[in-house]
């Protein structure tokens, strides 16, 4: 297994222009309640750069391995997502969760489906039944439902993220950690979001939902390169 101090001297710089764009955000703070193209291009600028990250492990990497590409794609549909819930307030949130939506499903299938894991499953399914029964006396119309799917996308999604640490024996890796804790912030983001927007305003929402979501993403475009770990670990052995 590749070290953690190898990954961090090779991958680190990669990460640079993520880690500035996300402090470009944070720093600029644009008010959300004036939705422009430049407030749309600071949020969606750190997803942009993982895209530049995954780009820049090359084209025969992303060629060779289809979690790699599936992540990729997943990162580009979140930046759409970004995008439309910029103009949520106009009408555009709908077209955010179906972006979203479509980045869980997409990262589900990156993760792979072995191992099985029934113990995470059965948490997450309980897990995610807690939160959707918390939050649907606050959902009406086609909420209801939407917000359900959404929920049962995202859990599956963390299931499958989870499901691959295998923390008991000599198979997990860092990069399956890395998706792991990454699955998980995702999920508290969103949870944040639907709490703050359907049941009570969350104190610092927007502070905890965007830092939960640039790492959450972050960690997962981390876990893409796992082929190329295991392939250069093989290479010096």
């Amino acid at each position: 297994m590749v070290s953690p101090v190898t990954v961090v001297k090779s991958e680190g710089p990669k990460l640079v222009p993520f880690f500035k764009a996300t402090c470009v955000y944070f720093v600029l703070w644009l008010p959300t309640s004036t939705p422009s193209w430049f407030s749309a291009l600071i949020k969606c600028l750190p997803i942009f750069c993982l895209w530049v990250f995954l780009l820049a492990h090359g084209f025969s990497f992303l060629g060779e391995h289809a979690s790699a590409r599936k992540i990729l794609a997943g990162l580009i549909f979140s930046a759409l997502g970004d995008a439309f819930l910029i103009w949520q307030e106009q009408g555009y949130f709908v077209h955010g969760l179906l972006m979203f939506a479509i980045t869980h499903i997409l990262y589900s299938s990156a993760f792979g489906m072995k191992p099985i894991n029934v113990r995470a499953g059965l948490v997450i399914i309980l897990a995610s039944s807690l939160a959707y029964s918390l939050l649907y006396p606050y959902l009406s119309g086609p909420f209801t439902y939407l917000v359900a799917v959404y929920v049962a996308l995202i859990a599956f999604m963390g299931w499958r993220a989870i499901a691959g640490l295998q923390l008991t024996n000599d198979l997990w890796t860092w990069t399956k950690l890395s998706a792991c804790l990454g699955a998980v912030l995702f999920i508290v983001s969103d949870l944040t979001i639907a709490v703050n927007k359907f049941c009570f305003p969350v104190p610092h929402s927007r502070a905890i939902i965007m830092a939960t979501y640039y790492a959450a993403q972050m960690l997962i475009s981390l876990s893409a390169i796992e082929c190329q770990d295991v392939e250069v670990a093989r290479k010096r052995l």
